[in-house]
C-alpha cells in the first residue's frame, strides 16, 4: 500500500496518507475550510458595514487586521451579490441586505445540520 506525503506549507506540518481515499478526505477538507474562512471574512466586512456605513476599505482593514485586496475582494463580492453598493464616503448596505440577514441564520443552521449528517462517528473501519 503506498504511503503518500504532503506538506501543510500554512502548518508547516506534514501529513501521511496511507490511502488514496485519505488524501482526498484531506484535500476535500481543506478546501471547505478555505471556503469558510472566506466566508467568514465577507460576513464581517458586511457586518462592519451595516454597523458603520458608509465605511471605507482602510478602516475595515485596519479594525478587521484583514490586509486592503482582501478587503476590496469581500466588498466586490458583496456588490456582486447586491448586498452592499459604493458612495462616495465608502461602502453602504442596500435593499436586499436585510431580507438577506434575516435568511442567513437559517441557512447556516441548515448548512451545520447536513454537515453533521455527513459525520461518520462510531462507524466500523472499513478494511480494504
Amino acid at each position: 500500500m503506498p504511503i503518500f506525503r504532503i506538506t501543510k506549507f500554512s502548518a508547516g506540518a506534514t501529513t501521511i496518507f496511507k490511502r488514496d481515499q485519505d488524501k482526498l478526505a484531506c484535500i476535500m477538507i481543506d478546501r471547505l475550510e478555505k471556503e469558510v474562512d472566506m466566508l467568514e471574512r465577507h460576513l464581517q466586512v458586511l457586518r462592519m458595514v451595516i454597523e458603520n456605513e458608509p465605511i471605507g476599505i482602510v478602516k475595515m482593514s485596519n479594525e478587521t487586521g484583514y490586509p486592503h485586496h482582501k478587503v476590496r475582494y469581500s466588498l466586490r463580492v458583496l456588490e456582486e451579490e447586491n448586498l452592499i453598493e459604493p458612495s462616495s464616503q465608502g461602502a453602504i448596505q442596500t435593499d436586499h441586505t436585510e431580507e438577506f440577514v434575516d435568511d442567513l441564520d437559517n441557512k447556516i443552521d441548515s448548512i451545520v445540520e447536513k454537515l453533521r449528517t455527513m459525520r461518520i462517528d462510531d462507524a466500523a473501519e472499513i478494511e480494504g
